[in-house]
């Protein structure tokens, strides 16, 4: 494989070096360090108690990349814009289409290590990779200042027990991201986007019969009363596709799944609370309806739903539960998190998993203590 460095990414040896050293230190004399990379998905979680930042920002540049082995090996310092422009020159990108959140359209301070610890991904993911999914490997700096490997930087060189992968949406309660190695895919030949106006219940009959047959579907949205499909491949397979969707074809479609994943559409204005359900495509639409949403989103297939409005934690969480599935409660607005966290509180045996992780990684539990549940 070749090593590859972007302009402006020069390898600095000296980088690593001194967050382990940090860490270290904070371990020593037994202060909690805040994570810290570009900031965009500071709003994800829960608040971190920390005595100090552990900032990452200049831990960056590509490790290795060469085109034909599909994958590609950055610093998680590494602005994810970098990494999806270099992938751009080579006619490729990242599967799970991950959002930025940058603080104003165009603008973005993401990072490499930020996407995984936070573990989102945008409308492609169904249809592709997780961002679990794409890790093929990790360095990481544990909470004693330890460097650690799992996996490879090539998919046929991952084998055995895939820790790495552990760190995809653990948000740092686990260690500090160095390294990442991620799959990378070829970018499609053309893309069309269809658009019909159906109900959500006829949107959900229609997304269950599409997922029987081979749609070269990459994507999938509902919301006031449009449903959204974005279709990727050859000019006859969009064709085919497109005589069995129907629909008309969307313009500055590629604006409009840009704005949906970097949360710009008119649907997340505003300081309301937003929740993130994760339930099975089956659920069907009147499952939600009880709630009081002042409005709704329905993406990937109907698996990831959107609700917006003060809605009651315990009752939502209740029907997530009872459906299949779990709810986040993504941005609080200004009412504040529930106590028990954003996150739906784990069974006993789950969260005894996770306490053992944070342990083996973390025995001080120095690392964004209390980002990902509020006892870890």
């Amino acid at each position: 494989m070749n090593n590859a460095v972007s302009a402006g990414q020069a390898l600095n040896p000296d980088t690593e070096q001194a967050l382990a050293a940090q860490v270290r230190a904070a371990a020593a004399e037994g202060r909690r360090l805040a994570i810290r990379g570009g900031g965009s998905k500071g709003f994800y979680g829960n608040a971190v108690a920390a005595d100090a930042a552990l900032d990452c920002n200049a831990h960056t540049g590509v490790v290795a990349y060469e085109p034909t082995e599909l994958a590609i090996t950055v610093r998680g310092g590494t602005r994810l814009a970098a990494v999806e422009a270099l992938l751009a020159e080579h006619g490729q990108q990242l599967p799970f289409e991950p959002p930025h959140f940058g603080p104003a359209p165009g603008e973005s301070t993401a990072t490499i290590g930020g996407v995984v610890a936070a573990g989102l991904s945008g409308p492609r993911r169904p249809y592709a990779a997780s961002v679990r999914d794409a890790v093929l490997g990790v360095r990481l700096l544990n909470g004693k200042g330890e460097v650690l490997a799992f996996g490879g930087r090539v998919m046929k060189n991952v084998a055995g027990y895939d820790v790495s992968r552990l760190m995809a949406g653990s948000l740092g309660v686990l260690g500090v991201l160095l390294e990442v190695s991620l799959k990378v895919i070829p970018r499609p030949p053309d893309t069309l986007t269809l658009v019909r106006e159906v109900t959500l219940a006829e949107a959900l009959d229609l997304l269950r019969h599409w997922s029987r047959q081979a749609l070269p579907i990459t994507a999938t949205a509902w919301l006031d009363g449009r449903l959204h499909v974005r279709v990727d491949g050859g000019e006859e397979a969009l064709a085919e596709t497109r005589r069995i969707v129907e629909g008309l074809p969307l313009e500055a479609a590629e604006a409009f799944w840009r704005d949906l994943r970097e949360q710009r559409l008119g649907f997340f204005a505003g300081d309301a609370p937003l929740w993130r359900l994760s339930l099975p495509p089956a659920t069907p639409a009147t499952a939600t309806a009880d709630l009081g949403a002042g409005a709704s989103l329905v993406e990937w297939g109907a698996a990831l739903r959107w609700l917006r409005g003060e809605l009651p934690a315990a009752r939502v969480r209740a029907l997530a539960q009872a459906a299949g599935g779990h709810a986040t409660l993504f941005r609080g607005g200004g009412g504040g998190a529930p106590a028990d966290g954003v996150f739906t509180p784990l069974a006993a045996v789950p969260l005894r998993l996770h306490r053992n992780l944070k342990r083996a990684f973390d025995p001080q539990g120095i690392l964004n203590p209390g980002r990902l549940y509020p006892d870890l």
